[in-house]
């Protein structure tokens, strides 16, 4: 991961760069959000409500390619690996149960199962939670591991009443094995934006580095409206950096050469955006099967033709269009995102800033509309 990021906003630490002239760190920043790695470890009893949480985790329901099976071909003691089907950076790993026997090491089971390798750890339970869990999660925090959360798991059978009094009961636990500050996130794994899944993703955006709460963010399915903002800001330090290695390029003095690099930086961060958004036709189509819903009613709903396919034709046509509207951009967006000493790349880097900038808000909007049309709102 590039330097770059340490301890610092993305979109302030690539100004920072830009102010040093240091183009190849911003390049690096720019490889690093559209590539990072993310490793989530789920542990806990292997059947229906845990499978069903990391096939939601990627977007997939229980008949699709590459879905968790409930019942686990995995061995028992062995771990099971999920990929993404659109993201191949970001998999989920099925981890064995914590034992239950007496006496236990946390170091042992920590260490044969690599738990501090994942960027975070679910540790996921459908009855109270168990004492060898605990000392585990006060192991992993002895080590400095913050990324480790508690997962109650509602199944179909459970009544509000009965996960309440079990969330209660684990709380208890906690507290009474030394948790200082404890928490328990009630999940329904077939309905991530209900309950207490919306308030677990930001506890782990804002206890993850950086580049890795930038990296689960642009992986997770469009589960709800503030989930498409959320991608949408993310979008913005990509943004950046595209737009100020289209300023440094515009330096070249073979117009045709920075062209062409402009629209394949573009291409990659709008496929990517694509893909992230969910408004692609693959996962507009898996949304609908999931959601009962006729799949066109849903496709009819974008209006944006880089959600349905993007291409360099198109994305030529906007830098263009983008490049020939600097007239009526303010001088104002230009002075507050430019580094001072790169002035002189201003059109450039202002031309790329708002043909992006454009292109994420359009196809976010058609993100929004989709979302709420699958989960019954207005369109």
């Amino acid at each position: 991961m590039a330097d770059v990021f340490k301890g610092l906003n993305l979109i302030e630490a690539l100004k920072e760069s830009m102010e040093s002239n240091k183009l190849s760190d911003v390049k690096d920043a720019m490889d690093d959000l559209l590539i990072s790695r993310i490793n989530l470890a789920v542990v806990g009893d292997r059947g229906e409500e845990k499978a069903s949480f990391m096939n939601s985790l990627r977007g997939l329901g229980p008949e699709d390619e590459g879905s968790a099976p409930f019942k686990s071909p995995v061995a028992p003691t062995e771990v099971g690996g999920y990929p993404h089907p659109k993201h191949p950076d970001f998999r989920l790993w099925d981890l064995p149960p914590v034992p239950t026997t007496s006496p236990f090491e946390p170091e042992r089971y920590m260490n044969r199962y690599k738990f501090l390798r994942y960027n975070a750890v679910f540790m996921t339970f459908t009855q109270i939670i168990l004492s060898n869990s605990v000392d585990v999660f006060l192991e992993a925090l002895s080590l400095q591991r913050q990324t480790v959360y508690f997962i109650l798991l509602a199944s179909v059978e459970n009544t509000d009443k009965n996960l309440e009094e079990t969330k209660k009961a684990s709380l208890e636990v906690l507290k009474s094995q030394g948790v200082k500050q404890p928490k328990v996130y009630l999940v329904r794994p077939s309905n991530l934006e209900k309950c207490d899944f919306p308030g677990l993703l930001e506890d782990i955006v804002n206890d993850l580095p950086e580049i890795r709460a930038h990296a689960l963010l642009l992986a997770l399915p469009t589960l709800t409206p503030t989930l498409v903002t959320l991608k949408k800001e993310s979008f913005k330090a990509l943004i950046w950096a595209a737009a100020s290695i289209s300023g440094g390029m515009s330096a070249i003095p073979v117009p045709l050469v920075a062209s062409m690099v402009d629209s394949s930086i573009a291409v990659r961060i709008l496929t990517k955006a694509q893909l992230s958004l969910c408004v692609d036709d693959e996962s507009v189509e898996r949304l609908a099967r999931q959601q009962q819903l006729e799949p066109t009613r849903l496709k009819e709903l974008r209006t944006c033709v880089l959600s349905v396919e993007v291409t360099k034709v198109e994305i030529k046509r906007r830098l263009a269009a983008a490049e020939k509207d600097l007239g009526t951009v303010s001088s104002k967006l230009v002075e507050m995102a430019l580094p001072r000493h790169a002035r002189s790349a201003s059109r450039s880097f202002t031309a790329m800033l708002q043909a992006l900038n454009s292109a994420i808000d359009e196809m976010a909007a058609d993100a929004e509309k989709i979302v709420a049309a699958a989960l019954g709102g207005e369109k």
